[in-house]
């Protein structure tokens, strides 16, 4: 098991080193005020920020105001009162039951086919098909006949850029120049989508980079702890390493009004970071399938209240297959690279190789 957190950890000390002595040097405040800025570590914190606390869905810093940026209006962020409760239950309808079952093939026929060399002792990386898995999710999910791994490629790129453009320093300008290059880019190849480019854009920056930074993560983390294969196809699997790897580890969040949190006041405009991974208890609790946390907190990564993400049932079902089809190879992973300039933590590259060959993946 310290292996698999060993190797974990190198996403972010080779991807975003300064994220991770952020959290690890202020984690023992449950609350920690710095200027206007607000670190929240503690899980009823946490709660209470994503579900009594206002908030400004797109002030500068926050991830809908990276997308109102990158997209203009029409985004699922820029919305409020029922139009916003409007397009959340659409999108929820499109990512419920039923429609995540429509979209489930576009995955597994990938799956299938590009792990395929594990069974004659090749060797896959799991980066390049994580992105062409979500690329096609997205394609699907949008209803555009589009290339997906130019989807993803696209995605990411403008993912990465609007995250950079809203990090202070010396080089914010030019970042910010990179993403409304980027966001062009994009928009241009989802073209007229059916839900319209804005939410085009929210839904693909979204889901492509989540599933970039997770499917690989939470497959590391399994060939480093070789007990958990067996387990592989349970949903209990999924819930654990995405609760683990938490792939949005901090959620940049702003306030529109006042409020409390874990005895801290709030006022109108403070940033709040709030930090799913320690809400989660991803830093202190490996996974356990057979006793596995209790669903309130594996949630929080993906957020809480009338701010959870409407692609949970998706994102658990695509790794549980994922690592289901792994599973038979028991495979090991042979070279790893952290990815520098993604918007979230993750490996660059991924090269695993089977240890038990002839396994049906399917």
């Amino acid at each position: 098991m310290g292996n698999a957190r060993a190797r974990d950890r190198r996403v972010y000390l080779g991807s975003h080193p300064v994220l991770f002595a952020l959290l690890a040097a202020t984690r023992r405040w449950p609350v920690l005020r710095i200027g206007r800025t607000l670190i929240v570590h503690d899980r009823e914190a946490y709660l209470a920020a994503l579900t009594r606390i206002p908030l400004d869905r797109t002030a500068a810093g926050t991830t809908g105001g990276a997308v109102d940026r990158l997209a203009g209006t029409g985004g699922l962020f820029d919305q409020h009162g029922d139009a916003h409760r409007r397009t959340r239950r659409d999108v929820a309808d499109g990512l419920g039951a039923a429609g995540v079952e429509r979209l489930r093939p576009a995955w597994t026929k990938l799956i299938d086919e590009r792990l395929a060399p594990l069974g004659t002792g090749g060797t896959v990386d799991l980066v390049p098909l994580a992105a062409e898995i979500a690329g096609s999710t997205a394609a699907a999910l949008l209803d555009l006949d589009v290339d997906p791994i130019a989807l993803a490629a696209a995605a990411q790129e403008a993912g990465a850029t609007a995250a950079r453009g809203h990090l202070p320093g010396i080089g914010r300008r030019r970042a910010a120049r990179e993403a409304e290059r980027a966001a062009e880019r994009l928009i241009n190849l989802l073209g007229n989508a059916p839900a319209g480019s804005g939410l085009a854009a929210t839904l693909a920056v979204a889901a492509v980079n989540t599933t970039v930074a997770a499917l690989p993560r939470a497959a590391a983390w399994a060939c480093g702890d070789g007990a958990l294969w067996a387990y592989a196809g349970e949903a209990a699997l999924a819930d654990e390493l995405l609760r683990v790897t938490a792939p949005t580890p901090l959620l940049p969040r702003v306030a529109a009004d006042g409020g409390d949190l874990g005895g801290c006041p709030v006022r109108a405009g403070d940033r709040m970071l709030l930090i799913a991974r320690h809400a989660a208890d991803a830093h202190r609790l490996d996974p356990d399938p057979a006793r596995p946390a209790p669903a309130r907190t594996a949630q929080l990564v993906f957020g809480a209240g009338p701010h959870a993400c409407p692609g949970a049932r998706l994102a658990r079902l695509q790794l549980s297959d994922f690592l289901a089809a792994l599973a038979p190879h028991r495979p090991v992973v042979v070279r790893a690279r952290a990815d520098r300039r993604s918007a979230l933590p993750g490996w660059r590259s991924l090269i695993v190789r089977a240890t038990e060959f002839g396994g049906d993946s399917a």
